[in-house]
């Protein structure tokens, strides 16, 4: 068998619904299906029955661990020669599977992943928030983009590896946030051949408000420090942008006060700035989405996710360089329960 498709879940029966549609679709057909149920208290066994007689499909269910443990446990299970680990909350275009056999045809890899994107039917808040985690002057482009500010690293949501490499570098590790990072640096290390197949896209739906992400990217900006501090090259600038760049509208929003009450006609000066970032952010969406609406939905977004972020950083920065606390010490929650 060539692909292994690994869908870690938890409590998200309706996303495996569409996910599993979307895989019936496919014209390459030699693939298996195998979903792990993370101790979900809602679970997708029946969805995954409706599947059985046009799938290969496999189900499994677990104790609670987080998707890093979970992808490692369905790979252990897994029989295709590549394994395709994909989030609950992606839907594929029916050429998804043909374009990474093509691009393995045209040139091997040990490791690869693929762009996302929105889809027409989702949400106005969905798309906004798509814009803004795939956007060159958001993320710097480094999540699948071809402008960007530093090289491919595969993410979970869509990421491919050879079963045994996999198995070589021991699967992802029990970092609690950022483990598909963690895994993309030791696929480097390693010196295995790793690309981005820019035709092999996916579209995926992330948070449906701007509540959730929030958290997301405020985990994320946590999951870089941790990284640091277990690689220290992994850091590079443009994972300090968010950082800078929440200190620079704190920092502007405070100087608005302060000459409020010095120089009140010059109070508007500081947010010149930060009107002409929102204004290209608004034009930019607009114009890719064919939507006003969404472009300035658009500014809400990017100010969530490039400032949900910084916050992450900065905290775990201060708990984790600054007073020296472990990873899990300094963050007792999960992000899984």
């Amino acid at each position: 068998m060539k692909y292994s498709i690994i869908i870690p879940v938890y409590n998200r029966p309706e996303e495996v619904d569409e996910l599993l549609e979307s895989l019936t679709h496919q014209s390459e057909t030699d693939f298996e299906v195998v979903v792990v149920e993370d101790g979900s208290a809602v679970p997708c066994q029946e969805v995954c029955e409706k599947y059985a007689q046009q799938l290969n499909i496999q189900y499994f269910t677990k104790p609670n661990s987080g998707p890093g443990q979970t992808r490692n446990y369905g790979v252990e299970r897994a029989q295709g020669d590549y394994v395709l680990i994909l989030d609950s909350d992606v839907v594929l275009p029916e050429g998804y599977l043909a374009a990474v056999s093509a691009e393995l045809q045209r040139e091997p890899a040990d490791a690869f992943g693929g762009p996302d994107s929105s889809h027409p039917s989702f949400t106005d808040t969905q798309k906004a928030i798509s814009y803004s985690m795939t956007s060159f002057f958001t993320t710097g482009g480094i999540r699948g983009g071809k402008k960007k500010l530093d090289k491919f690293y595969p993410r979970s949501f869509n990421m491919g590896v050879r079963r045994d490499r996999y198995m070589e570098l021991g699967g992802f590790s029990k970092m609690r946030f950022g483990e598909d990072i963690d895994f993309s640096i030791r696929i480097f290390k390693a010196g295995l051949r790793c690309r981005l197949f820019p035709e092999a896209w996916v579209w995926h739906k992330r948070r449906t408000d701007l509540r959730k992400f929030f958290r997301q990217v405020y985990n994320s900006g946590i999951a870089r420090i941790n990284l640091y501090k277990k690689y220290p090259e992994s850091l590079k600038l443009v994972h300090m942008l968010p950082m800078v760049f929440t200190v620079g509208v704190l920092s502007m929003l405070a100087l608005c006060i302060v000459l409020l009450a010095l120089c009140p006609t010059l109070a508007w000066l500081p947010l010149v700035p930060l009107a002409l970032y929102s204004l290209l952010i608004c034009i930019d969406s607009a114009r890719l989405n064919r939507s006003l609406k969404i472009g300035v939905q658009s500014i809400a977004a990017a100010y969530v996710q490039l400032m949900g972020y910084g916050f992450g950083f900065i905290e775990a920065w201060w708990k984790r360089c600054v007073r020296g606390k472990s990873e899990f010490a300094a963050f007792e929650k999960t992000f899984y329960k």
